[in-house]
């Protein structure tokens, strides 16, 4: 059995206690990071090789953006793309060879500004553009590959708090859902967390600061665990870590973590 996490922790450096004590707790075999805030020399690969995860790929860039994944398992870097051509680190791809030769693929997908609308604002068009070069890249995957990390989409009715009320908010407009579904479909991509959860059951992975504190369930599904139809049927369990966002000084999404029978 394989474990493999993916969270989007909101700088790593600050919240590497929580990181420590999430390893501790579910001890996974892999863990993919996003929003690592870091650049790679400053990311803390001492303490992680303490805690067992001594192999590392690292995409970091100065305050902003960085992806990592730490394994226990021997693995190499498999890829490394700038989906949006402009040297933003939001992608590291790994191989895994005890895991039956996986590729790992872990992304930080734009959150797109708060307008949806490309002309008033250029970050929406760079998601939707991020969102169209990985639909062509996945039409070209031939092998069993894990897609992970934060794709700030939360594309079904139920993967947010009030359906109505977020349609014309960015993480959740038609646009974005239906350009997210084709990238889904340019490779079969199965939701693992629909697979495990299936809708409409409560599956969120992110809460505003202010709402979660006020005890205010104003959830959205912004990350995501999708894998190719032959290593999905291999996937035994999934869940979600809600717990952490109750620790000191949390951020503001929670780890989701699949185990697989490899």
């Amino acid at each position: 059995m394989v474990s493999i996490a993916t969270w989007n922790i909101n700088s790593v450096r600050l919240r590497m206690p929580l990181v420590e004590q999430f390893l501790r707790e579910e001890s996974p075999d892999v863990l993919c990071l996003q929003e690592i805030k870091c650049q790679e020399h400053q990311f803390p690969a001492k303490a992680f090789a303490e805690l067992g995860y001594e192999y590392q790929a690292i995409h970091g860039q100065k305050g902003y953006h960085g992806v990592a994944t730490v394994s226990r398992l021997p693995m190499s870097e498999f890829s490394r793309h700038d989906w949006q051509d402009n040297g933003e680190a939001r992608h590291v791809g790994v191989e895994i060879p005890d895991a039956g030769g996986l590729v790992l693929e872990n992304v930080y997908i734009p959150a797109g500004g708060d307008v949806p609308d490309r002309e008033a604002n250029p970050k929406f068009g760079q998601k939707l553009d991020f969102l169209e070069r990985m639909t062509r890249w996945s039409e070209e995957i031939n092998r069993p590959t894990l897609l992970v990390g934060d794709f700030n989409i939360a594309p079904l009715e139920c993967d947010v708090y009030d359906h109505k009320a977020l349609l014309k908010v960015v993480s959740h407009t038609p646009l974005e859902v239906e350009t997210l579904g084709k990238l889904q479909g340019a490779h079969d991509w199965v939701d693992l967390g629909r697979k495990h959860i299936p809708a409409p059951e409560r599956n969120y992975s992110w809460w505003s600061y202010r709402t979660y504190w006020q005890g205010k369930d104003r959830g959205r599904r912004l990350d995501h665990m999708w894998a190719s139809p032959d290593l999905a049927a291999q996937s035994r369990a999934h869940r979600i870590a809600e717990h952490t966002r109750n620790w000191e000084k949390p951020s503001d999404h929670v780890p989701l973590i699949t185990e697989f029978d490899l």
